[in-house]
């Protein structure tokens, strides 16, 4: 846990570990897909185009189909443009529409589907790594269960997302740097979050590198002929990490002639920024004029607090850096969005480290009082979803 450059996992069998974690959250989301079938039949509407065809979906599918350029001009002089959405989605759906008999969208399902099975599986890796393997299967539950879990099963890039940055993460734990820094580039094409997993690569490898030098090997002893092969791999891995997400950005200041920084005139056409959380605190401060919209306003606060007490307790518990980087700007980057306010739970999704804290009190319970919790918690997460996903608005 404390050397990360060296710390490998090269013991056999890791899918068999994870099996039973991966088998939990395979019923998790399929009692989730159950319910919100029945809750849409039940009001008319397709389940399948919920997943598939709605929102976000859609922006990439037309993305696939059409390629970038597309854009919607609203009556106030907004301008949606498909240049927001990160390409690697939309490649992925091409990829599988050209290969199979798959429309774009039942692409994007597929490729959702397994990339959050991969997602748990990064995330059981991650856990396990650093906390044991009980550890790592209740945070695969305790992802599954979350109140916007239905997210992982749609034709959305977080699950895409999670599992690049969880094995990203991973790879950066068990010292693998190309490969950590491979997936961080591919992170970065997904959305632009992958700023966060770039980060936490740097971070971690500049650690890493300070130590190398003060200490030379994990047992205290020098290793010259071995620190320049590693020094040279960590440092391809911090070359290679911040691909991905410059490559498109820049390519995006390029294609509207407006420099390197022409995505942020992107997303100002969708009325997205940053600007610190000051939008959302006092989105959250409407709240409290009235009632009952004060029961949602407190229910904001607490949930925040909640976030940064679980990021507190991380930092107590002595996470590894990297994932400290890395939660704190994905939190960061979703609090402190200044539009799209309902997206915010959705946004915080591949934050999984937040999550290990609960996941280590989890895994000390009692079978007896942890398996009704987490089945209690399954059930309200599958109704949540389905009725989420039937209201008005995106998720």
């Amino acid at each position: 846990m404390t050397d990360l450059e060296t710390r490998t996992s090269g013991r056999p069998g890791a899918l068999r570990r994870a099996a039973p974690a991966l088998l939990g959250y395979a019923a998790v989301r399929a009692l989730g897909l159950l319910a919100l079938a029945l809750w849409s039949a039940a009001r008319d509407k397709s389940a399948y185009t919920l997943l598939t065809a709605r929102w976000d979906s859609l922006w990439y599918t037309r993305v696939a189909d059409l390629g970038y350029g597309y854009e919607v001009r609203l009556p106030g002089g907004d301008v949606h443009s498909n240049l927001a959405f990160f390409p690697l989605l939309p490649w992925l759906e091409r990829l599988g529409a050209a290969v199979t008999p798959l429309s774009y969208a039942d692409a994007g399902f597929v490729v959702s589907l397994l990339a959050s099975l991969a997602a748990a599986w990064g995330i059981f890796a991650v856990a396990e790594h650093v906390y044991g393997a009980r550890v790592g299967g209740c945070a695969v539950l305790l992802w599954a269960v979350l109140p916007v879990g239905v997210v992982q099963s749609m034709a959305y890039s977080e699950s895409l997302f999670t599992a690049l940055a969880a094995w990203s993460l991973y790879a950066v734990l068990t010292g693998r740097w190309v490969t950590a820094g491979t997936l961080a580039a591919l992170a970065g094409l997904t959305r632009p979050v992958g700023l966060a997993v770039t980060a936490a690569v740097w971070a971690a490898a500049v650690v890493a590198f300070t130590r190398s030098q003060s200490g030379g090997g994990a047992d205290g002893g020098h290793r010259p002929a071995l620190v320049p092969r590693v020094g040279a791999r960590r440092l391809l891995g911090m070359l290679l990490a911040p691909l991905g997400a410059a490559g498109y950005v820049l390519w995006v200041g390029h294609r509207t002639g407006k420099g390197p920084l022409g995505y942020l005139d992107v997303q100002a056409g969708w009325r997205n920024g940053f600007d610190g959380g000051a939008a959302f605190a006092r989105f959250v401060a409407e709240k409290f004029t009235s009632f009952p919209a004060a029961l949602a306003g407190v229910g904001l606060v607490v949930g925040v607090a909640l976030l940064l007490w679980l990021y507190v307790v991380g930092v107590r518990q002595r996470q590894p850096l990297a994932l400290l980087v890395y939660t704190g700007i994905v939190m960061a980057l979703a609090l402190c969005a200044s539009s799209y306010f309902g997206s915010k739970p959705r946004l915080l999704l591949p934050a999984f480290p937040l999550l290990l804290p609960l996941a280590r009190a989890l895994a000390r319970a009692r079978a007896s009082r942890a398996v009704p919790v987490v089945c209690g918690v399954a059930v309200a997460s599958a109704v949540y979803g389905a009725f989420w996903l039937n209201g008005s608005g995106p998720p």
